[in-house]
């Protein structure tokens, strides 16, 4: 057989690459081979709950939400692989998710819109504040799991006497890839509720059951997912083994058809048991992560994330990392929302466990955060 010799890139075939270029064009040849596996622009990163919330009181100091005012008060994530992104690295914490975190004060009122983005908010602390999303006002409670399908009408409203913070992920990079945003203000200050407050909770209070009204699929039959039957679906997991990955883990489902609860954006909860040592593995689906007790670390690629209740990091697309709860006596819980749902439609979810080292990273260093001047932190 004929030796294959491999193409030199001469001066003559250099100079012919940057003639393309000039034109507008490109080499098919100097690239195709270039990527064997996914090399996500985003990287593993973690920001701490204690410069969030200085950052939020900042902003509570100088911003006023309402009619007449900024529309909301939030502050997102920029992962620093995503800054080529604009303005500011919008909506950047992985290639396909936007992550923030949103402070209400008592008595603000976050005018309706609705965007062609899907979006979901973690209630991270505080209470007195409720939305309205397409006619129906749910309560929020730490914990809570809310849902804004695209296109719905959604408002925010605090009606207590403490600030309300909660972590909105929004799919806003997926969606501006493909230059199909858009965005509607709601002509009056407030949408009206049509139905009883908390209706899709108390539809479906009897758990994995269903009004026969919803065999039809909606897009949210239950805008709510309450914290302490989420809790409680997981406790019951308990009685079985682990998963060596994530321990016990539960995902938000829509009742009324059985996909996930926000159409293109999968949100889950877990709980990792005292001195849980998950394996390594990775998928191609991008992950948000909330600590919202406890405390860990997570491996990704060999760096060490050291986090506590309050913090927020990233796990980007094909990146190796395992979990870690350091408590021997309490359990670490975590949210997370993903890009998983728009992995699967397209054909391109792929998950790969690593076997080297009993299934554990070797860990190379440990990431440094940018921390707050404060010693406060949000619990």
């Amino acid at each position: 057989m004929a030796e294959i010799k491999k193409q030199q890139w001469t001066p003559e075939l250099a100079e012919f690459h940057k003639e393309l270029g000039d034109k507008n064009m490109g080499p098919l040849w100097a690239s195709v081979f270039s990527a064997p596996e996914p090399k996500p622009r985003a990287v593993p990163y973690l920001w701490k709950g204690e410069l969030i919330l200085e950052m939020l009181e900042k902003a509570k100091e100088l911003l006023k939400v309402g009619v007449g005012s900024i529309d909301r008060r939030a502050v997102y994530l920029i992962n620093p692989g995503m800054k080529h992104l604009e303005p500011h690295g919008w909506g950047g914490a992985t290639q396909t998710l936007y992550a923030a975190v949103q402070a209400l004060n008592p008595g603000e009122l976050a005018p309706p819109h609705r965007h062609m983005t899907s979006a979901m908010r973690f209630i991270m602390k505080g209470k007195g504040a409720s939305g309205v999303v397409n006619g129906v006002k749910y309560t929020f409670e730490p914990g809570d799991f809310v849902i804004t399908p695209e296109w719905c009408w959604h408002d925010h409203v605090n009606e207590g006497n403490e600030t309300v913070f909660w972590m909105d992920v929004l799919d806003i990079p997926f969606t501006s890839a493909l230059t199909s945003s858009f965005l509607e203000m709601y002509p009056e200050s407030r949408q009206p509720v049509e139905h009883p407050v908390d209706f899709g909770t108390k539809r479906y209070a009897g758990g994995m059951v269903r009004p026969i009204s919803d065999r039809r699929p909606s897009p949210a039959p239950l805008g709510r997912y309450k914290y302490d039957l989420t809790i409680q679906a997981i406790d019951g997991l308990k009685e079985l083994e682990p998963d060596p990955f994530d321990a016990y883990i539960v995902e938000y489902i829509n009742p009324s058809n059985g996909k996930d609860a926000n159409g293109r954006i999968g949100a889950r909860m877990q709980k990792l048991s005292p001195k849980f040592k998950g394996k390594a593995h990775r998928h191609t689906h991008s992950v948000v992560y909330n600590v919202y007790k406890g405390s860990g670390y997570t491996v990704m690629n060999g760096v060490r994330f050291d986090w506590k209740a309050g913090d927020i990091f990233v796990l980007p697309a094909w990146t190796w990392h395992e979990h870690v709860n350091t408590s021997g006596t309490e359990d670490a819980v975590l949210f997370s929302a993903n890009d998983l749902p728009i992995m699967e439609a397209f054909g391109f979810e792929r998950e790969e466990a690593y076997t080297e080292n009993g299934g554990h990273q070797e860990i190379k260093s440990e990431f440094v955060p940018e921390y707050s001047k404060n010693s406060v932190y949000i619990k």
